[in-house]
């Protein structure tokens, strides 16, 4: 039977609602203010990646004590922490911005920037822990996590991850539609690589430049399970920008504000 296709816009999620107000943000300024538009554009080129990046894999990443650390610290994370807004979708629990988690990815923030080749800071993480029903479907990020740094914590058997090459960004929603069709049925022409990362490896990439995916998890002999951190940065100075709801004030376009559901988008 033929796998059913879902439009990438229905997901809720990562791209579709950042992706949307753009799209909406463009139309807004070339009608009501056109002499904005070329600014606008100007200023989104930073959440824009180079097309000669290539992902960034760093072996042995954590330490035997490290990593030993982090597992501890997941499991002392009390229940009420733990976000099920995402196990029937995704089959993980999350939990954003423990402490010692952003502790750790403020201390990288260095390293990622040497791998990325551009000054970065922070923005948000999160760990995910993958169930048996583990899964990731093909998708682009919002620009705040523009770029990722993706570590594998432990897990049952070794789950590979797919990326495209960096593309340009698609410049409307019947253009992100088309080109998420042709990820999924294999008919992009963008070069795809396939990478598996072992418990403590770590992996840079740019979400929101390349398209991403983790087919269904392999099941294990014993439980099935995937520990992951992903580690959010963004351009260094850029925190407003990357927020849609600030748009109206950073372009002095008041008819920004107004697009539905602007404030929702990050």
């Amino acid at each position: 039977m033929q796998e059913p296709v879902v439009d990438p816009l229905s997901f809720g999620w990562y791209d579709s609602l950042w992706l949307r107000r753009y799209f909406e943000a463009k139309a807004v300024i070339a009608r009501v203010a056109p002499g904005r538009l070329a600014e606008f554009n100007a200023a989104m080129q930073v959440f824009k990646t180079d097309p000669s990046y290539e992902v960034r894999y760093v072996s042995a990443f954590l330490d035997n004590a490290k990593r030993a650390a982090i597992k501890e610290a997941i499991t002392a994370i009390p229940r009420e922490q733990l976000e099920f807004h995402e196990l029937e979708k995704f089959g993980r629990l999350v939990v954003h911005d423990w402490p010692p988690f952003t502790a750790l990815q403020a201390e990288i923030t260095g390293l990622v920037s040497e791998l990325a080749g551009e000054r970065l800071e922070p923005c948000y993480n999160f760990l995910s822990l993958y169930s048996r029903r583990g899964v990731c479907e093909t998708h682009l990020d919002t620009p705040s996590a523009k770029w990722t740094f993706d570590i594998c914590v432990d897990q049952s058997d070794p789950w590979p991850i797919s990326f495209t090459s960096i593309i340009d960004w698609p410049e409307t929603s019947d253009d992100l539609v088309d080109e998420w069709r042709a990820v999924k049925e294999g008919r992009a022409d963008h070069a795809v690589h396939t990478l598996t990362l072992e418990p403590g490896d770590a992996l840079l990439f740019s979400g929101a430049s390349q398209w991403h995916w983790r087919d269904p998890i392999p099941p294990a002999r014993g439980r099935t399970f995937c520990d992951l951190l992903f580690f959010h940065y963004i351009p260094e100075g850029t925190s407003e920008l990357v927020q849609p709801r600030n748009w109206a004030k950073l372009f002095n376009v008041p008819e920004l504000a107004e697009i539905k559901g602007i404030e929702l988008a990050v």
